[in-house]
C-alpha cells in the first residue's frame, strides 16, 4: 500500500474532493465508511469516506442551474473552483455510496441506487435535468484541506467536507471501486483500527478523532464551521535510532515541518509501525 521515495521532488497534486457522511445513530454519532477495493491503485483495501478527483464534467458551467451555492470556503480559488469541488464530493457520494444531498426533493434508498445505475450510463447531470432534481452543494461543511506528501507517486490535494445525510438514505457502496459499507462511530473504528482489523489513512484517521468530540450531527457542523482550513502538507522524515529505521509522517505544527502553525488538533506526527501509521510525538532532543 505505501510507494514512498524520499527523495521524489514530487508531482502537482490533483484536485480532489471527500464527503463525510454523517447521521445520529442509537450509539451517538455514526459515519458513513467504504472499503477501497484491494487493487486500487491508491489506499487499496483502505477504509475511507467516499470521495475521489475532481472530473472535467464536475467543472461544467451547466450545473450552475443544478446546485444550490456551496458554503464560502478559502481552500478554493474562487466560486466556480468550490462549486466543482462540491459536485465532486456529491457525484463521488453517490457513486461510492448511494447517498446524495437534494434540495427540492426526497429520494428513497431504491430510488438512488437506481439514479447512480442511471448516472453512469449517462451522465449525473443529465440525469438531474431529467428528473428536474437539484443537489444541495449548501449542505456540505467544509472540513479540512489535505495535501499528499512530494514522497507519494499519486497525490491530491482533497478538500474534506461534511454533511448530515439525507433521512432515509442508508447508503451502499457500489462492488467496483468499493467492496464493503457500513455505519459506525467515529470511536468503534477508531479501536477497530487499534486493534489491527482495519486499515485507515493518516487524513481518515484524525477526522476520525476530530468527530470522537461530538455527540449529535449539529455539533459536527459546528466543529466543520470552527476548522482550520488551510493546506495540511504532511513531509515524511527519518531517523536511526541504533539499528532501527524510523519513518514519520509530520504535521504542521510538529517541531520538524515547515510550518510552525498547528492546523488539525491531536498528534503532530504519525510513525510507520510495520505497514500503518500511527499518532506519536516527536522524539526528544537534548
Amino acid at each position: 500500500m505505501l510507494d514512498l521515495d524520499l527523495d521524489r521532488e514530487g508531482t502537482p497534486p490533483r484536485d480532489a474532493a471527500t464527503l463525510v457522511l454523517a447521521r445520529e445513530g442509537p450509539s451517538g454519532l455514526e459515519v458513513f465508511c467504504v472499503q477501497r477495493h484491494a487493487k486500487s491503485g491508491f489506499l487499496g483495501g483502505a477504509i475511507v469516506f467516499p470521495g475521489g478527483k475532481v472530473d472535467t464534467s464536475d467543472k461544467d458551467p451547466a450545473w450552475a442551474d443544478l446546485v444550490t451555492p456551496p458554503r464560502s470556503a478559502p481552500f478554493a480559488s474562487g466560486a466556480t473552483e468550490l462549486r466543482a469541488l462540491a459536485v465532486a464530493a456529491c457525484r463521488e457520494a453517490l457513486e461510492e455510496a448511494a447517498i446524495l444531498p437534494l434540495a427540492n426533493r426526497t429520494l428513497t434508498h431504491a430510488e438512488l441506487v437506481l439514479l447512480r445505475a442511471r448516472a453512469k450510463e449517462t451522465s449525473l447531470l443529465a440525469c438531474l435535468r431529467e428528473q428536474a432534481l437539484r443537489v444541495d452543494l449548501g449542505a456540505l461543511h467544509p472540513l479540512a484541506r489535505w495535501v499528499t506528501p512530494t514522497a507519494e507517486t499519486r497525490r491530491f490535494d482533497a478538500r474534506f467536507f461534511i454533511a448530515v445525510a439525507p433521512a432515509g438514505q442508508e447508503g451502499a457502496h457500489d462492488d467496483r471501486e468499493t467492496t464493503a459499507s457500513f455505519w459506525a462511530t467515529p470511536r468503534e473504528m477508531l479501536d477497530r483500527f487499534q486493534a489491527g482489523t482495519v486499515w485507515l489513512a493518516p487524513p481518515t484517521h484524525r477526522t476520525l478523532e476530530r468527530l470522537c468530540t461530538a455527540s449529535t450531527t449539529l455539533a459536527a457542523m459546528r466543529l466543520a464551521d470552527e476548522a482550520n482550513l488551510e493546506p495540511i502538507c504532511p513531509r515524511i522524515v527519518r531517523h536511526l535510532d541504533g539499528d532501527v529505521d524510523t519513518m514519520a509522517l509530520v504535521l504542521p505544527g510538529d517541531p520538524e515541518h515547515e510550518v510552525a502553525e498547528v492546523r488539525v488538533p491531536g498528534a503532530s506526527r504519525f510513525v510507520l509501525t510495520g505497514d500503518r501509521w500511527l499518532p506519536g510525538s516527536a522524539p526528544h532532543r537534548p
